[in-house]
């Protein structure tokens, strides 16, 4: 249970004991983001979330993040308009030492000069990367119309310009008026005694610091709105992406809950109003959803969407449509009702991991003042009826008021004009239609949500059974938390596609959960919902099948609604054509996402003939022709119980997760067709690289090596490997980071398959360091292959890979999710129950053999994607 304290200088301490997994999760929220910053320091919370792990008095640079990993740790953080937050996640054996690390960089960050020079080359990288991303650019043109005076209408990150003006001083002022105990929370959750915390606690954060609070700063208010507000534009996009958003309180007004959960009820889910109505049974837009942004100062309510711009038009129209709706009718109570269990599953989830938990504390501390914020939040949201959801709606879906923003490709005919006459009318026509209102009735009030501590955690072994039909189940018993999850995997995926179907496992995947002869694609979708979880279908390069996660009081109805989807799907013709269309969509619209342009890049250009060559989501002259016909063959030939893998971990009894299963999976349909030839892809014989142009304010360079299959001994040698370059504390990180500040994102990637995968580093730079960048990631590459890699680093990268592999398997999705491909690729439970036994087992040795072995400049390949 979440218990709070505070030290005698005035820090805030909240914490929750948690020994379901041997992890511990610390973060400190400093209460200042960027809009606490003066015109002058636009950036500069930012900023100081990149320098605070550059170094203090004593830890150089670089430090911090070895250390943290060479424990098994992970580090890192975020800034916002009203917090920046550090946060670290380790072993709980070191957890004293992981916030010993974040104590320490919190309290006497060095803000090296040198490195301060450096760092701030890098955010401009980071700058430059958020101008490629659409979404990012149609987000501070939200912002920015919304708002006028107000701090929110600057980006988080600021801008080349301010950042590059910060001098050292600048920095340490920001620094010593906002870092100090009265304006911090400390918030931790894990495997600790609240004994232990305290004396930690004490020792590393206590005393004074010699930075007393000034209070916070002043923020401008932003004026009511009395107008509309329009920015429409063009842009180099592939599709519209458009914002319809209104004002709203702050996250302690009592509308709060009212309002998420009419966020919830008009766009987030398969069943909410406008993904039901304008995206699946008009097919106007190809992804819609709604948010209710709620910060320290009043924030948005807002309907995003990206489509086509030939029914912009007609979406805007619908989406105007099903929100003035809401501001008229009453919802159903049994929606309702759904929607209050959605939002209770939410708090549930949150519990599976001790950062989620971490996280979830420190929010109600920092932004609503108080833990028992979250007692009021939820008791409110059970008292919530459809007059409160009218209600609000009425008061705040306000057309007069709307801010609408949109990035538009080129040659769009549509403008402010046209945008405000369709806001008018179609607001005025569902006004006017609205039936005549009902008095409010009286409804009880459901229980209040509880969302109490975890349960002891009591993980059995792993229980695994082969049916008659040949299909292989495995069961883990695991108590920490009431949910559970479902994995089922085939062999197949990429691997078995061709040039002529490709994009198949894709559309399969999606089109899975899109009817049965039992239940319509809408049904499916409801049930989904009422059973408070998630089911999906998804394709990968050397598998297809389905995932779900759920409630474990929904354990028996939810497993039968995963079996018929698995077992029954009926690829319905208006089903798959709309996933079809979507599919074509995304297709288009790649450009907007460049780093996935120069993986796709990538695979081509090191793989000729096998199938590892395709783009996952495939090509338009491919996709086009698929029908239900294509995915009914693959099912009946791929998806038989026979090739099952299916795999169930969480709060369940292995007893009846048997019984289910030989009743849903225990005899074959005796369709299954032998896996196709697949001819391994010939070693390269010289190098090779490709080039695609688009015009980015970024280089986009994939460069790689044939790598292993799933099964080579040399597997873990070669994530070794990997790890020895990628990270805050690896190689790449280190050199072309953090001392040549190249880029913002620069990482390893060892992608193993079936077949052989590939080896690879990515990098993002600017156009006019790409010369150099290749030249520094070749220098890294063939040192780690040609000089002796010292004990202290190795053992490093093999500590960082154990412990961020336990940290990565708190969710039961992700224990599934392993067990089952791992059985399905012929590696039993070995892997998951030894894997750490096995990196342990790495030597220098293996990893530079495995380096000479496949980092090869003459049989390499080069992607670059940019100006």
């Amino acid at each position: 249970m979440a218990q709070r304290y505070t030290l005698s200088n005035g820090l805030t301490v909240v914490f929750d004991e948690q020994h379901a997994a041997r992890v511990a999760a610390f973060q400190v929220w400093v209460k200042a983001g960027s809009a606490d910053e003066r015109p002058d320091q636009a950036g500069l919370a930012h900023l100081h979330e990149h320098m605070l792990f550059k170094g203090t008095a004593r830890r150089g640079p670089g430090e911090i993040a070895r250390d943290i990993e060479a424990h098994g740790g992970e580090i890192n953080a975020w800034t916002s308009f009203d917090q920046t937050v550090y946060h670290i996640v380790i072993a709980s054996q070191f957890a004293r030492m992981g916030l010993d690390i974040l104590g320490d960089a919190i309290r006497s960050s060095a803000f090296d000069a040198d490195e301060l020079s450096r760092e701030i080359e890098v955010v401009c990288e980071e700058i430059k990367r958020s101008q490629d991303t659409p979404a990012r650019r149609a987000s501070r043109d939200l912002f920015s119309t919304a708002y006028q005076e107000h701090p929110y209408r600057f980006p988080v990150i600021g801008t080349a310009e301010s950042v590059r003006s910060f001098t050292r001083d600048k920095v340490l002022e920001f620094y010593r008026r906002h870092y100090t105990p009265r304006n911090l929370v400390l918030s931790a959750a894990g495997d600790f005694t609240e004994a232990e915390l305290r004396q930690w606690v004490e020792e590393i954060f206590g005393g004074e610091w010699g930075r007393p609070y000034e209070g916070g700063v002043t923020r401008a208010r932003e004026p009511e709105a009395t107008r509309r507000r329009v920015l429409l534009r063009p842009d180099e996009v592939k599709e519209v992406y458009f914002n319809l958003a209104f004002p709203i309180p702050q996250a302690d007004h009592p509308d709060v809950p009212a309002l998420d959960a009419l966020a919830m009820l008009a766009g987030q889910g398969e069943t909410s109003r406008l993904v039901l109505e304008v995206k699946r049974k008009r097919s106007l837009v190809n992804d819609i959803h709604a948010y209710a942004y709620t910060p320290r100062d009043p924030g948005l309510f807002s309907a995003s969407l990206t489509l086509p711009p030939a029914q912009l038009t007609q979406a805007l129209e619908e989406t105007v449509r099903v929100l003035s709706r809401l501001r008229t009718e009453l919802v159903p109570a049994d929606e309702l009702a759904t929607v209050k269990a959605l939002i209770e599953a939410e708090a549930v989830y949150q519990r599976e991991t001790v950062q989620g938990l971490a996280r979830k504390m420190g929010h109600y501390q920092s932004s609503m003042g108080d833990l028992e914020a979250e007692a009021r939040y939820y008791e409110a949201i059970a008292r919530l009826t459809p007059e409160h959801i009218r209600e609000v709606a009425e008061r705040y879906l306000r057309f007069e008021r709307t801010i609408v923003t949109g990035l538009l490709p080129p040659g769009t005919p549509f403008g402010a004009e046209q945008a405000e006459e369709i806001l008018d009318r179609v607001s005025r026509e569902t006004l006017a239609a609205a039936p005549e209102r009902r008095a409010p009735k009286a409804a009880p009030a459901a229980p209040a949500i509880q969302v109490g501590r975890t349960a002891p955690a009591s993980p059995g072994r792993i229980v695994e059974e082969r049916l008659p039909s040949g299909a292989r189940i495995l069961v883990r018993e695991e108590r920490a938390v009431p949910l559970f999850a479902m994995r089922a995997a085939f062999a197949g995926g990429l691997r078995y596609e061709t040039q002529e179907n490709n994009g198949l496992t894709t559309l399969l995947g999606r089109s899975l959960t899109r009817g049965t002869p039992s239940h319509d694609a809408e049904e499916i979708s409801h049930l989904i919902d009422s059973f408070a979880g998630s089911l999906s279908g998804q394709g990968g390069r050397n598998s297809v099948g389905l995932r779900g996660e759920f409630l474990s009081r929904h354990f028996h109805a939810a497993f039968r609604l995963f079996a018929d989807c698995l077992l029954h799907p009926s690829f319905p013709e208006a089903e798959v054509a709309r996933e079809r269309t979507l599919l074509l969509q995304d297709i288009l619209t790649r450009e907007d996402k460049p780093s996935g342009v120069a993986f796709d890049l990538f695979g081509r250009t090191l793989f000729r003939t096998h199938p590892y060559r395709l783009s996952s989501l495939g090509e338009h002259s491919s996709v086009e022709k698929l029908g239900p016909d294509a995915l009914r063959a693959y099912h009946a030939a791929y998806m038989d119980p026979s090739q099952l893998t299916l795999t169930v971990v969480g709060d369940v009894r292995t007893d009846e997760v048997l019984a289910l299963a030989h009743e849903a999976f225990g005899a074959s349909r005796g369709r299954a067709a032998p896996p196709p030839e697949v001819k391994p892809e010939p070693p390269l014989d010289a190098p090779r690289s490709s080039k695609k142009q688009l015009a980015r304010a970024q280089s986009h360079l994939v460069w790689g090596f044939q790598g292993v299959r799933v099964n080579d001994p040399r597997r873990h040698a070669l994530e070794v490997l990997s790890t020895l370059l990628s990270g805050q504390g690896g190689r790449l990180f280190v050199e072309l980071r953090d001392k040549r500040s190249m880029a913002y994102s620069v990482s390893s990637f060892s992608i193993e398959g079936v077949d052989p995968g590939y080896f690879a580093v990515y990098m993002g730079t600017s156009p006019e360091k790409v010369e150099a960048a290749l030249a520094g990631i070749r220098e890294e590459l063939a040192r780690v292959r040609d000089e002796p890699i010292p004990e202290a680093e190795l053992a490093r990268a093999k500590q960082h890979l154990i412990g961020t592999h336990e940290i990565g398997l708190q969710r039961n999705g992700s224990r599934a999710a392993l067990l089952a491909l791992d059985a399905c690729y012929g590696l039993g439970q070995e892997n998951f129950l030894h894997y750490a036994e096995r990196v342990a087992a790495v030597t220098a040795e293996d990893v530079r053999a495995v380096a000479r072995q496949l980092i090869d400049f003459e049989r390499g390949a080069l992607a670059h994607v940019g100006p």
